[in-house]
């Protein structure tokens, strides 16, 4: 289990028709305990772990976007999960499974290294305060976790409207061995949905940056 949590818990209402997702769904649509068998998740497709999808409407377009490609979505914030299941039985999506929990525990339990097609991460909390910058998810251990489950060829796609946390993220980043930027500096913003965190920082007049790095 991670000691020093990247999360902080929030609470937040549950609608009727998330609590019937959660528990009419979850059963459906939860990724398998244990260890994962990625080549047979979702039929051999490859597979891409979300960490924090928030209410899970990127994730949505994400999946709807790119068949081809499996997801397995990890939050902790529950309302979001149950949305995210509404949506995914709605929209009738194969390619999306959930883990209600800590995406670094999963990483670090479940998934076998170099098994995943990528990792996407977008708008973690950036933990501002110095004293919290240990929370961080892209801190030199977590990186060297995140990594060490990507296989020769992934990527590792991550997003922040906070400037302080950008210029960190492309230091620890550049100092991972196993990583190689897939740019010189800065991705553009690529093919990804609008999230909610994003529009929230563009109004506020933040900088977005992306950065993608590649699994040697």
């Amino acid at each position: 289990m991670s000691e020093i949590r990247t999360y902080h818990p929030r609470r937040g209402r549950v609608t009727p028709t998330q609590a019937e997702a959660l528990r009419t769904l979850m059963p459906r649509y939860a990724a398998p305990e244990g260890r994962l068998d990625l080549q047979t998740l979702f039929g051999g497709r490859p597979v891409v772990l979300e960490i924090g999808f928030g209410l899970g409407h990127a994730t949505v377009e994400m999946a709807q976007a790119d068949p081809g490609t499996g997801i397995v979505a990890a939050d902790v914030h529950t309302p979001g999960v149950g949305r995210l299941l509404h949506e995914i039985d709605a929209l009738g999506l194969d390619n999306v499974r959930v883990v209600h929990g800590d995406a670094v525990d999963l990483l670090r339990e479940r998934v076998d290294a170099g098994s995943l097609a990528g990792v996407r991460a977008f708008f973690p909390d950036p933990w501002p305060k110095a004293r919290h910058h240990k929370r961080r998810l892209v801190r030199p251990d977590l990186v060297a976790l995140i990594a060490s489950r990507l296989r020769h060829g992934g990527a590792l796609h991550v997003a922040t409207d906070w400037e302080p946390y950008a210029e960190s993220m492309l230091e620890v980043l550049d100092a991972e061995p196993t990583l190689r930027n897939a740019y010189e500096r800065w991705a553009p913003r690529l093919e990804r949905p609008l999230t909610k965190f994003e529009r929230t920082g563009l109004e506020k007049g933040h900088q977005v940056r992306d950065l993608v790095y590649v699994r040697r």
